[in-house]
């Protein structure tokens, strides 16, 4: 096993037997001569397998040059390495070297990791889905500015869903003449500009991921409170389905799934704070759209709720089972496309409930 610990500038590599004895570790910089180097250091062995930790995330560069020249890669989890690091006899010493050898081990060890490919339209849509994230916190931090500056420049100050249009309709009532209140006003001014140009850029960012959401042929956009934005982003973050094995393992991972605290005669669940928590606010958001307009979600959750649940224990049983739809419906996407073969897609899409 050819273990690989990427970073933003250097990868290291770790060859681990089937005994888990690491055999050889390579220290390289990211670039082309550092890949090759890489490429001989795996050569030394006749039979080798790839692993990456994080083969989707920090690996991906690795990941696409290795997929390019035909390798399969092993993606291994941050965490799972993590672990076998702490289990180790190096009584959790961290270097590079280490970790390497890590991944290694639990490539070799755990079951169920799946090999990683690239998908270039999936990576495509999580940067423009980032950078989408990023600016609206930005406009947010400028609104929030904006919002303290016309406390001081008008009684009362803004209302709270304050835009661009309705601050620069205040700034044309205020006409300071000190100093300053002349100066907050500039200030202001300047913010509100800001503002538009951002609403502007987050605009585009939103036709980049209609479009891209388009090109995917996904079917997401078909269940009831799933708009192009919200099915960017969970495309985006899921990548390839066929790495959960089931509708729970997307649970987990979705963060719906209640996590099993019991012991002895006490059978007790508790809300599981884990999982992608972009993907959970995806699901809470086409939770709240369903159940505010007569769907199947909104009938699942009023039952729930003639149980004896509470709001929010309903809201994480219609979650779970959204989390359940959503992933059919990612699986049957896939097996359309794969069905489709190179020409594209074919056949009908599959509908689904939103409580199944």
């Amino acid at each position: 096993m050819i273990a690989i610990d990427p970073h933003k500038a250097s990868w290291t590599a770790a060859a681990v037997d089937s005994g888990l004895q690491p055999l050889a570790t390579l220290r390289v910089p990211v670039s082309r001569d550092g890949y090759r180097q890489l490429r001989r250091f795996g050569r030394r062995w006749k039979v080798v397998t790839w692993a990456i930790e994080g083969a989707a995330g920090l690996g991906a560069p690795l990941t696409t040059r290795l997929g390019a020249d035909g390798i399969d890669v092993v993606d291994v989890p941050a965490k799972l390495a993590a672990r076998v690091r702490m289990l180790s006899t190096g009584h959790g010493r961290k270097n590079d070297d280490a970790d390497a050898i890590s991944v290694g081990i639990a490539a070799l060890t755990a079951t169920g990791l799946r090999s990683t490919s690239i998908d270039e339209a999936i990576a495509a849509l999580r940067a423009v889905v980032e950078h989408r994230d990023d600016l609206v916190k930005q406009r947010t931090q400028t609104i929030n500015r904006l919002h303290v500056l016309l406390t001081k420049l008008i009684p009362a100050g803004a209302p709270t869903q304050l835009t661009a249009q309705i601050a620069a309709e205040l700034l044309r009532t205020v006409r300071p003449r000190d100093i300053a209140g002349r100066t907050l006003r500039r200030l202001a001014a300047d913010l509100v500009a800001e503002v538009r140009r951002l609403d502007r850029r987050i605009t585009t960012a939103d036709a980049d991921i209609a479009t891209t959401v388009e090109h995917t042929g996904t079917t997401l956009t078909q269940l009831y409170g799933i708009g192009t934005g919200l099915a960017g982003k969970i495309l985006a973050r899921v990548g390839s389905v066929h790495r959960f094995r089931s509708v729970a393992a997307f649970a987990s991972y979705t963060g719906t799934a209640l996590i099993e605290v019991s012991s002895g005669k006490v059978k007790r669940h508790r809300l599981s704070r884990a999982g992608d928590r972009q993907l959970n606010h995806a699901l809470h958001m086409m939770a709240l759209s369903q159940i505010r307009h007569d769907t199947e979600g909104r009938a699942y959750y009023r039952r729930k709720r003639a149980a004896g649940k509470s709001h929010k224990e309903a809201m994480r049983c219609l979650k779970r089972r959204l989390s359940d739809t959503v992933y059919r419906q990612l699986l049957h996407d896939a097996e359309r496309t794969l069905a489709a073969g190179p020409a594209g897609h074919s056949g009908a899409a599959l509908s689904s409930s939103a409580a199944d």
